[in-house]
């Protein structure tokens, strides 16, 4: 059990929730970016976690770092914390099931990152979203450069890092960074609910994860290889085996899977 991070794991819909909560805003220290990678790898290696919610609470996903962190930063210590935060969102962004982030509140800094790492992101109405770094004179440090260009485009990703400024959902949808937006005493459940949801598909769920995670970060002649070789793995598997028959026998969208 983390002092700031914890898992949580409702078995019977096989969904686990990695709860940040660090009051008041859920500044990110570099204890709460350790604890983030301990309780993903708990989830990853939990047998009845088929997918994960990532949540900061009813009131904030994550206001950024810890800023009381930055004074004593020295070129070697920020080198070495940054490996702490790559190492953290890396799991999370290659962890094989699905993931979701809740986004209540503020998502913004470290925050958004986090959120980023994830696979999908669901926000509240009242979400907030952005890179503020630069109005630190800094620059985002845990993926931000990265993950926000491949997900708004380079241009808007530009303009939202040179400038520092927030994102609202309505904006935030428009440009690709929200994936869907709910009342806010519904996100959590309705990320939830779409975790169920992906936890009860095939293992060709995660083989189709890799493929689009570790694909694009190949030439296209090498990435059309590897989805051919995961493509041919499927025929290994139980749930091929039960969704094959299925159709066959009842039409599609019938087969119920067991994630083998």
């Amino acid at each position: 059990m983390g002092e700031f991070v914890n898992l949580e794991v409702d078995a019977q819909r096989r969904v686990g929730t990695v709860r940040i909560d660090r009051p008041p805003m859920n500044a990110l220290a570099i204890q709460v970016w350790e604890e983030l990678e301990v309780a993903t790898q708990e989830a990853i290696d939990h047998d009845d976690v088929g997918a994960l919610v990532v949540w900061g609470g009813p009131k904030v996903f994550a206001a950024g770092a810890d800023i009381k962190e930055f004074p004593d930063r020295t070129y070697r210590s920020t080198i070495e914390s940054g490996q702490v935060l790559h190492r953290s969102l890396d799991l999370l962004a290659r962890a094989p099931m699905v993931t979701i982030a809740a986004v209540n509140g503020y998502a913004l800094g470290g925050g958004c990152e986090l959120a980023m790492s994830c696979d999908f992101r669901f926000a509240a109405e009242n979400a907030k979203l952005g890179q503020p770094e630069i109005l630190l004179g800094l620059i985002p440090g845990a993926g931000g450069t990265q993950r926000l260009p491949r997900l708004v485009g380079l241009s808007k990703a530009k303009e939202l890092v040179f400038s520092g400024r927030m994102v609202d959902v309505v904006e935030g949808e428009r440009i690709g960074l929200v994936d869907a937006v709910f009342p806010a005493d519904e996100l959590y459940d309705q990320a939830c609910e779409a975790a169920a949801r992906y936890a009860a598909g095939p293992f060709a769920l995660r083989l189709a994860k890799r493929a689009i995670e570790d694909g694009t970060e190949m030439p296209l002649d090498q990435a059309l290889r590897f989805e051919r070789q995961l493509f041919a793995e499927c025929f290994a598997t139980e749930d091929a085996t039960t969704g094959i028959a299925s159709f066959i026998e009842h039409g599609p969208g019938k087969a119920e899977f067991n994630g083998r």
